[in-house]
């Protein structure tokens, strides 16, 4: 389970400043992330909608997914879309010992150099839910991690395909790192407001980015 809210809270981020929430700007860009693929059609699917949209994305890998289907995750490359990780097997930080936890996140980083040299050295911790000793560990390796500013809620069975549009179009603003999923329990959901979304925060003037 994730974190129950869709819009992060301004106390969570301002207690927890060490993990980036928002990317502050001047030019109105917005963030927009795919947590737990690559996968074949879902992935796809989205890099399809990104393409016809002529925006870039930020894609948080499982290290499993990586080496199962190689092919997608260089297309996500070939596009120019940004990378990142996500965990070999998408652990549970306040369940995993550190020391596990950290040999999990080399096992994705193993995956990611396999293919591409070099490393964006981004990590988003499965769920969010990362101890304060596992992310100092990552940090201490060179890497930023990114959380979040919106929350689709894409992959919960309870929202409707509505509300997770509304989720992002109303929650997101100037910065705001926001959150979609490319798995199968995510597809539905996914599939009717991702493009949705892209159309109307384009309509809103919000120009899309890559996290780097």
């Amino acid at each position: 389970m994730y974190f129950n809210w869709v819009k992060t809270n301004k106390w969570i981020k301002t207690f927890f400043n060490n993990l980036v929430w928002v990317i502050p700007n001047s030019d109105k860009k917005i963030y927009l992330t795919f947590d737990d693929g690559p996968i074949p059609e879902v992935t796809e699917w989205v890099l399809d909608i990104l393409k016809l949209e002529g925006i870039k994305a930020t894609f948080f890998c499982i290290g499993d997914n990586i080496k199962k289907h190689p092919e997608v995750y260089k297309r996500i490359l070939s596009e120019d879309h940004q990378i990142g990780n996500h965990t070999f097997n998408h652990l549970n930080g306040w369940k995993i010992k550190t020391d596990i936890y950290i040999e999990n996140f080399k096992m994705c980083e193993n995956e990611h150099s396999k293919i591409e040299t070099q490393n964006s050295k981004l990590f988003r911790p499965p769920y969010g839910k990362i101890l304060p000793r596992q992310a100092n560990a990552i940090r201490n390796l060179g890497y930023k991690i990114i959380m979040w500013d919106v929350l689709s809620f894409d992959f919960n069975s309870s929202t409707t395909p509505e509300k997770c549009l509304e989720n992002v179009i109303s929650n997101t603003e100037q910065g705001s790192i926001i959150v979609f999923h490319d798995s199968k329990k995510a597809e539905k959901n996914l599939k009717f407001a991702l493009q949705k979304s892209i159309q109307i925060l384009k309509n809103n003037g919000f120009v899309f980015d890559v996290i780097k």
